[in-house]
C-alpha cells in the first residue's frame, strides 16, 4: 500500500460534475494498493494517518494529528501511485492490484479510519473524479508499507 498524505484546506471531490464529497480542513490521502496486498494492512495505514502529526501546535512545531485537530479525510483512491516509468516514457501499471481486490481494501482502510474516531470522505473508486484541493503549508508525506 502506498499513500500520498496531504495538508489540505477546503477539499472537494466530484464526479460527473456532481459534488461526491467535501472536507473543511484535514487531510487529502491518496491511496494506492499494490499487488500482493492484504487485509492485515489496512489498519496499519489507517492507523499512520490517523496519528500523523503534521499538523502545527500551539508553538508552530508539526506535532498534532489530523484527529487532534478535529479534521477529516478525504480518502481518494489512485491506483497510479504503482505507475512503474523506468522502462520508456508510458508507465506500467502490472504493480496495481486489480480493481476488485483493490476496492475491497481501499474500503477497509476507510472502514479503519472510522473506527478510529476520523470523519472520512471517500471518491467513487474507479470513476474520473475530479479534485479541487487547497493545500495547507503545503505538507506532503508519502507513506509505504
Amino acid at each position: 500500500m502506498r499513500a500520498v498524505i496531504q495538508r489540505v484546506k477546503k477539499t472537494s471531490l466530484s464526479v460527473d460534475g456532481a459534488l461526491i464529497s467535501e472536507i473543511p480542513f484535514g487531510l487529502a490521502v491518496y491511496l494506492g494498493i499494490g499487488v500482493g496486498d492484504d487485509a492485515s494492512l489496512c489498519a496499519k495505514m489507517a492507523g499512520k494517518i490517523a496519528r500523523l502529526r503534521i499538523f502545527e501546535d500551539d508553538a508552530g512545531k508539526m506535532n498534532l494529528s489530523v484527529t487532534d485537530v478535529g479534521g477529516e479525510v478525504l480518502l481518494i483512491s489512485q491506483f497510479t501511485l504503482y505507475g512503474d516509468c523506468s522502462h520508456g516514457n508510458r508507465p506500467s501499471f502490472t504493480m496495481a492490484e486489480e480493481p476488485v481486490r483493490a476496492q475491497t481494501l481501499y474500503e477497509c482502510v476507510a472502514k479503519e479510519l472510522r473506527s478510529l474516531g476520523v470523519i472520512v470522505g471517500t471518491g467513487v473508486f474507479g470513476a474520473d473524479m475530479k479534485i479541487e484541493q487547497f493545500n495547507d503549508g503545503p505538507v506532503t508525506i508519502i507513506y509505504e508499507l
